[in-house]
């Protein structure tokens, strides 16, 4: 499981991002990071919001749950899914829900 880890304020993995595609889409492992295809440009903070609503629909989890932590400029991110949000067994599911996307 090394994409994901575990830490007291919840899950963090990295992600990958490809602003100005054709469409929106969670593609698979770039490195060790999920790969994002974003619609929209790096300006104004557009692609950055538009990450967490893909991300957020994708694990189905409210998108005040999601936090970039590092790489807000650059095209690498990490992301936070705060888990003092849910108890243990949905935050199992979420974690399984994570996994399955880096296996896309």
């Amino acid at each position: 499981m090394g994409f994901i880890s575990k830490t007291s304020n919840g899950f963090v993995f990295k992600i990958h991002v490809q602003p100005r595609a054709s469409q929106n889409a969670v593609v698979g492992r770039h490195g060790n990071a999920l790969k994002l295809r974003i619609t929209a440009a790096p300006v104004d903070n557009a692609a950055n919001k538009l990450c967490v609503q893909l991300l957020a629909k994708q694990l189905r989890i409210p998108k005040s749950t999601l936090k970039i932590i590092s790489g807000r400029t650059n095209r690498t991110k990490t992301i936070l899914i705060q888990n003092d949000c849910y108890p243990d067994s949905e935050q199992q599911l979420i974690q399984t829900r994570l996994k399955q996307l880096f296996q896309i």
